[in-house]
């Protein structure tokens, strides 16, 4: 089981393909506060769901100070439909060998209906201007979870 991370821990910096070509390394977003959101699997229900919220939250989001990132094992050609289908307005990035996901602390054991697996927990870490963790959640809801978030964050 990866090592989960607190608030105060340094968040671990990443570079990653992202849709529309290129790369988002959290580095480049330093000043900034950002929302790393890590979702399991792209154009399922609750994944979509959560993206939806999450690009509907947008502008609320950005003007309190936030950008978002969301992260997956998909590759980037399944990200780029699922960003086109459900006209998603913040990077997708692609995280296929679950190298980041597992620094977060967001890749490992889960059970799904029973069954205990290996995979992608969906998980929130929200890191500060300075690079800092100021907010982790592990094994989220999808549905309501930005709205929650958005109160606890203050957005």
């Amino acid at each position: 089981m990866a090592q989960r991370l607190a608030p105060g821990d340094a968040a671990p910096e990443f570079t990653l393909p992202a849709v529309g070509g290129g790369t988002v390394s959290l580095g480049d977003l330093r000043g900034q506060k950002v929302i790393v959101y890590f979702y399991p699997k792209a154009s399922t229900p609750g994944c979509t769901k959560e993206a939806c919220d999450f690009r509907d939250s947008l502008a609320s989001l950005q003007s309190s100070g936030y950008a978002v990132l969301g992260l997956s094992p998909d590759p980037v050609s399944a990200l780029e439909k699922f960003t086109a289908n459900e006209s998603l307005n913040f990077p997708l990035l692609s995280d296929e060998d679950h190298q980041v996901a597992e620094a977060y602390g967001a890749w490992g054991e889960k059970k799904n209906y029973g069954r205990v697996t290996e995979g992608l927990i969906r998980s929130t870490i929200v890191v500060d201007e300075h690079g800092a963790v100021e907010l982790a959640q592990y094994n989220v809801k999808a549905t309501g979870h930005v709205a929650r978030l958005r109160d606890k964050l203050g957005a």
